[in-house]
């Protein structure tokens, strides 16, 4: 007759489930005292745990390095759009974020900068978050304006 198999009758493979260790009971268990923990150190403690980045005990890597740089926590991170890639709008157009970011020159939902790399063909009206100071010439030069939006 066959095994039958669902839930209310499955046990595990013969041989591989062990009894509970039960340590702390008296010298004649075998883990009597110490409890199979050995005599001091980290492990023999309750709640001894490794914490990431332990070493046993020896200066970790994290502190062996030095510290290097400063990250300010206040600091705008621009997406960045050079004067050239502003060619492909039509002469006299104004160009904005929204723009920039439906023909996929500019990423991401923050701020937007214009940089001066390149130069301008035509006119255009550019409204944007912040420029540099050569952008902004080259933008004149050119016969177009430049407009700064608030963040």
């Amino acid at each position: 007759m066959e095994e039958r198999v669902d839930l209310g009758h499955l046990h595990p493979a013969p041989g591989s489930r062990r009894p509970r260790k039960r340590v702390g009971r008296g010298p004649g268990s075998g883990n009597g005292k110490t409890a199979g923990r050995g005599h001091k150190g980290r492990l023999s403690r309750s709640g001894g745990n490794t914490p990431p980045g332990y070493e046993g005990g020896q200066m970790p890597l994290q502190r062996r390095l030095p510290k290097r740089g400063f990250r300010p926590v206040s600091r705008r991170e621009y997406a960045i759009v050079n004067l050239e890639q502003l060619a492909v709008f039509a002469p006299g157009s104004t160009v904005g974020p929204d723009e920039l970011r439906s023909r996929r020159l500019v990423r991401g939902p923050g701020p937007v900068k214009c940089l001066g790399d390149g130069t301008l063909p035509h006119a255009l009206t550019v409204r944007l978050h912040a420029f540099s100071k050569t952008a902004r010439e080259r933008i004149a030069a050119a016969g177009g304006t430049v407009e700064t939006i608030g963040v």
